[in-house]
């Protein structure tokens, strides 16, 4: 019998599917702390997390069996793979599964930034008429810069091509694929983009990569978009950039500490900002979680 802690939700066809397995046992608890996962996690041989559970170095020390951990999802920040490795535990994720919703994601922040979709959304609601508060800018012919160019930031790439955008795009590894995307140093990119998405994962090197220094080098009105890593963005010099006017707007669906708890920055009337939802799509969830059974299922079904 193999023992599978669903300690985030997912997919029901998926979970299901798992169910439906002779010889595996899922039980499906979720919202657990650190202190309850320590308790809960011995015996389990799989783990299947989303975004919201933290499997600590102290949780993967603490369990007894475990072989195989599952992120229904692209990064692995919440996972310390490290503990893992040390503990003979194999960690998988779904890095292509979510990457449409992603991207769509990312658009339609981008056109809510440019165009001021919330607060004339807020305003209405508020039952004003405020039309000459909200001007905004086309897409169209405007520069297009991604930070990080894998498999989110190439359909981020092909939505912006579809509306007459410039993709440049600045990443540590060439660039390979069939679409007019111009590779460019990071400088290069900062100081001609207009809009600036970031893709890249949250890491040592990238941890407030987006800071002071930065924002500087940045086109003057440059609009800042990240549905990617809370914690690659430095979120006081964001701030400092916006009250500066140094960059237009900011918009922004993933935060350095979630959920988030200071909202000094979201309160600021040029940003947009979603609670971390760029993969909830069903269609997107659905995927991942159909992956992650499959992943399972290759594991351990016999």
């Amino acid at each position: 019998m193999k023992k599978i802690l669903m300690a985030d939700a997912l997919d029901k066809e998926a979970a299901d599917m798992l169910k439906a397995v002779p010889g595996f046992e899922v039980v499906q608890k979720t919202g657990m702390d650190e202190a309850e996962l320590i308790k809960t996690i011995p015996g389990f041989n799989a783990v299947v997390v989303r975004s919201a559970t933290k499997l600590t170095r102290k949780v993967i020390e603490a369990s007894r069996g475990l072989e195989l951990i599952v992120r229904a999802g692209i990064g692995l920040d919440n996972i310390d793979v490290a503990a893992a490795k040390e503990k003979g535990v194999t960690v998988a994720n779904t890095p292509a599964a979510t990457s449409i919703s992603v991207a769509e994601h990312t658009f339609g922040l981008m056109l809510a930034a440019v165009r001021k979709h919330g607060q004339a959304n807020l305003s209405m609601k508020a039952h004003k008429w405020e039309k000459k508060l909200f001007s905004g800018t086309e897409l169209y012919g405007k520069t297009l810069g991604l930070i990080g160019c894998g498999r989110i930031g190439r359909e981020v790439a092909r939505r912006a091509l579809a509306f007459g955008m410039t993709v440049i795009a600045s990443d540590i590894v060439d660039i390979r694929c069939d679409l007019d995307i111009a590779q460019v140093s990071l400088d290069e990119l900062l100081s001609r983009a207009d809009i600036i998405s970031l893709h890249l994962p949250k890491t040592e090197q990238s941890k407030n990569m987006i800071g002071s220094a930065v924002f500087a080098k940045m086109k003057p009105g440059a609009v800042l978009v990240n549905a990617a890593r809370g914690g690659v963005v430095d979120e006081k010099a964001l701030l400092e950039a916006l009250n500066t006017g140094r960059i237009r707007a900011a918009a922004l669906d993933v935060f350095e500490k979630e959920p988030v708890e200071d909202f000094s920055l979201i309160d600021h009337p040029h940003v947009i900002a979603t609670p971390h939802i760029g993969a909830a799509a069903e269609e997107g969830q659905k995927r991942a979680g159909l992956e992650v059974a499959r992943i399972i299922k290759e594991k351990f079904a016999a």
